[in-house]
């Protein structure tokens, strides 16, 4: 069970070889962390993942093949990490792909896969989670949404639409599991120095996955329900979103 300061001791994580997700994990690891399903689509890397782990102390690291497409396979898979861990104190949602928005690049099977692998999957494997967390009566939920999707912008528009969806239904989950004994953060990073932006040109206000994993175990001790980083950007986007669209249009990429 999440201790009085807000760390779990058990902890399923989706998408467990994304350098955010290793991040929070490292730093879970020196707060009573002792065991993790970490699940994702790169075997080798979980098992490289879960090395790691192991040499922070962590006692118990179980590596699962999971894709988070198979929406079918999604409640047997819940079900059966709670069986493993006893318990689930933490579901970590770090699934997902940026993608183009380059018009000549993408087709119809381009855009389904990071609709399905930013929205649809991740949200259906919540619930899920939600379901077995619910039966036993407490849980925390953190998952990994974007500024992106709080205004989406040309240059990643599939991306961006598909964060938004996920994180305005993460919003009204919250809303629903008041009570219940189960809580969901969502986190809001901007640009994140991590492999997956590598090819990008680093935008304003960038930060490492090191600093998001500050502010995310800062979140949990906190009990926090949406956590940007940086912080600064709940104000810039505050003003980002009364930007007239075609003032928004035209803003330097």
């Amino acid at each position: 069970m999440n201790d009085v300061t807000g760390m779990p001791q058990t902890a399923v994580v989706l998408g467990g070889t994304s350098d955010l997700a290793r991040a929070v994990l490292r730093r879970l690891a020196s707060r009573r962390l002792h065991s993790i399903v970490l699940a994702g689509r790169d075997e080798a890397a979980l098992v490289e993942a879960g090395k790691e782990l192991s040499s922070l102390g962590v006692n118990v690291v179980q590596a699962n093949r999971f894709d988070v497409r198979e929406t079918m396979l999604h409640e047997s898979f819940a079900a059966n990490a709670q069986q493993r861990l006893g318990s689930i104190d933490l579901l970590l949602v770090a699934t997902g792909m940026l993608g183009t928005g380059d018009l000549d690049a993408l087709d119809a099977e381009n855009v389904a896969n990071s609709v399905e692998t930013n929205f649809t999957g991740p949200a259906a494997a919540i619930i899920a989670f939600v379901n077995v967390m619910r039966r036993q009566g407490y849980g925390r939920i953190v998952v990994f949404s974007s500024v992106a999707g709080v205004r989406v912008r040309r240059s990643n528009f599939v991306y961006g639409g598909a964060k938004a969806g996920l994180d305005s239904f993460c919003q009204g989950l919250g809303d629903a599991l008041s009570g219940s004994g189960v809580e969901l953060m969502i986190v809001r990073p901007g640009f994140v120095r991590t492999k997956m932006t590598a090819a990008r040109t680093t935008a304003p206000f960038a930060v490492s996955a090191e600093q998001v994993a500050r502010s995310v175990v800062r979140g949990l001790e906190q009990r926090a329900e949406i956590v940007w980083v940086p912080n600064v950007l709940a104000v810039v986007f505050a003003g980002l979103r009364c930007l007239p669209r075609r003032v928004w249009r035209v803003l330097p990429e």
